[in-house]
């Protein structure tokens, strides 16, 4: 919960600092404004890894695929609060489980990103999101008497920075959880992950 809480009150912060920062900015360069807007399309590219804490902190995990959005929603909240509503799925064709004699591949399926995009400022726009996906396996995960299907919810704080209207780096720190849920004989799982994605998006459409 500690992690957890660190990584909002983190977005939380970037949020206000963006919102301190939107004043300053002319019309033209408010890029956020322009770019996540209700009924807007993002299609990005994304790749990260990370690692097990705690009793699997002999564990990595690497991934890469692209992500799709759409933004639901107009602006709602007063201060820096202040933003809209998206609904993103991750596709990951590539997904990785590393213990420490070995390597695991596979695929991941995240049809559950529910974020809220915090959009004050003009080219900075943080965001927090609660996750979950699939992650499908050539062998079991963890090693043993398992499953090769586990679960993946996590919690998500990043932050897009916009390099041009529409386009824009987005960084991302989650705290998740892989276990399958007891479909296997025995169900260890990884209690804790901790994984950072870097990406790049653009965004479509919009009024």
């Amino acid at each position: 919960m500690k992690f957890i809480s660190a990584l909002i009150f983190t977005s939380f912060l970037a949020a206000a600092v963006a919102a301190q920062d939107a004043p300053s900015a002319p019309a033209a360069q408010d890029w956020v404004s322009q770019s996540l807007k209700r009924g807007a399309w993002e299609l990005g590219v994304l790749a990260g890894g990370g690692t097990g804490l705690g009793k699997s902190s002999g564990t990595q995990f690497v991934y890469a695929g692209g992500r799709a959005g759409l933004i639901l929603t107009g602006n709602h909240l007063p201060g820096f609060l202040h933003g809209n509503f998206e609904w993103a799925v991750d596709v990951m064709p590539l997904y990785a489980v590393l213990p420490p004699a070995s390597g695991i591949y596979g695929g991941s399926f995240k049809p559950l990103i529910w974020q809220w995009n915090f959009t004050s400022g003009h080219k900075i726009a943080p965001y927090v999101a609660a996750a979950g996906g699939i992650v499908f396996t050539k062998s079991n995960v963890p090693p043993g008497d398992t499953s090769q299907v586990n679960f993946t919810p996590q919690a998500v704080a990043g932050t897009r920075f916009f390099v041009k209207p529409r386009s824009a780096l987005f960084f991302e720190g989650s705290l998740g959880h892989l276990s399958s849920a007891s479909l296997g004989n025995h169900n260890p799982g990884y209690n804790v992950t901790l994984v950072f994605t870097v990406g790049y998006t653009w965004l479509k459409g919009g009024r």
